[in-house]
């Protein structure tokens, strides 16, 4: 194996996300592998992200694309699902300007 970095997408802050080509080849060289935590310090990544691909490949073919599911659409969300994360923001928001009131009238 090649001592290569993974390609991965770096945004500061943010989890690392990996292509799908990477994916599978990582996969790829699973199934070959005999160590498999040798093969994920190798390539940069835990031991059960390969598992996790391996199994997401197994369940989408090997012509499909191997992204995660994420965030629906904003459309395809309902509006009570929109109005409840609105909701939680809006009362955390609150909670912080109460404790800043309460800081500053000392």
């Amino acid at each position: 194996m090649d001592q290569t970095n993974p390609p991965t997408i770096k945004v500061p802050g943010k989890r690392k996300s990996f292509t799908s080509k990477f994916k599978k080849e990582a996969v790829a060289k699973l199934e070959t592998s005999t160590n498999v935590s040798l093969l994920a310090v190798e390539l940069g990544i835990r031991r059960n992200q390969l598992y996790k691909w391996q199994k997401q490949l197994q369940a989408s073919g090997p012509d499909a694309t191997m992204k995660s599911p994420g965030r629906p659409p904003a459309k395809a969300e309902s509006e009570v699902t929109r109005l409840r994360r609105d909701n939680a923001r809006l009362e955390m928001e609150l909670a912080i300007l109460k404790k800043a009131e309460a800081y500053f009238r000392r």
